[in-house]
């Protein structure tokens, strides 16, 4: 067996009773993954865990992969199974990547990648207000923090709100420009979030394999009362996590 990190040295062993020694193992682990190993480190391999804890690699698999679920750990062909960086956590509210990633300390890239002006499918059309065939501006871009390749946009813009918006540098804070350059102020916004599995360009950008779980966000917004946005954001699902705050009516 190899060596193994300071923290497994010092861990408890498992005990029999009623938590089951997979989840036992499991947050030892999490531990492990959070604190005792720096990101991209490699945990020690399913025979030496379960020889160090006297378990079958059957139950050493099923506590590592829950913490591949959570995002914790991945396992990589081959060469063995590694700490991730920690999902960023995102509190839901009408703010731009930009301003998101910069408030969490982290450096946000925007990639252009393609930018038009052409006809929007009738969903949209009918989200931003426009008539059948009247263009809009549309701009599809990768998003990236501190490097990583986070989410692919895809998103419709009111030509009528923003004139000539394909003449500016699109690489930036889109919500600053919108505000510096035409005084629009996204003030509310209806999302819709859902699951969806990689297509094989989205996984080629993003960095991860098609078929992967990806967080999927459709978002209009509006400003000064009129549809201004309509956007679908897919976010590695590995990667990002999202908070809502629930309050309950005390009337119902």
């Amino acid at each position: 067996m190899g060596e193994e990190p300071s923290s497994l040295q010092h861990a408890p062993g498992l005990r029999d009773g009623p938590m089951p020694k997979h989840a036992q193992l499991r947050e030892i682990l999490r531990e492990l993954a959070s604190d005792g190993l720096p990101h991209g480190a490699a945990v020690p391999s399913e025979r030496d865990l379960a020889e160090r804890y006297g378990v079958s690699r059957l139950t050493v698999r099923e506590a590592i992969g829950q913490l591949v679920t959570e995002g914790l750990l991945v396992r990589v062909r081959g060469k063995g199974t590694f700490t991730t960086r920690p999902r960023i956590d995102w509190q839901v509210h009408l703010a731009s990547f930009t301003e998101d990633m910069r408030r969490r300390g982290m450096h946000p890239e925007t990639v252009l990648l393609d930018a038009a002006e052409a006809v929007p499918p009738p969903a949209t059309a009918r989200a931003l207000g426009l008539a059948p065939e009247e263009p809009a501006y549309w701009l599809f871009r990768l998003r990236k923090a501190d490097g990583m390749p986070m989410a692919v946009e895809r998103g419709w813009y009111h030509p009528q709100a923003a004139p000539g918006l394909l003449d500016h540098d699109l690489t930036a804070s889109l919500y600053t420009l919108l505000s510096r350059r035409y005084g629009l102020q996204l003030e509310s916004g209806t999302q819709t979030v859902l699951a969806d599995d990689a297509d094989a360009e989205t996984a080629r950008l993003l960095g991860i394999r098609p078929g992967c779980s990806l967080l999927v966000f459709r978002r209009v917004s509006t400003a000064r009362g009129r549809p201004v946005e309509d956007m679908t954001s897919w976010y590695r699902g590995d990667r990002y996590q999202v908070t809502m705050q629930l309050d309950r009516d005390p009337d119902e």
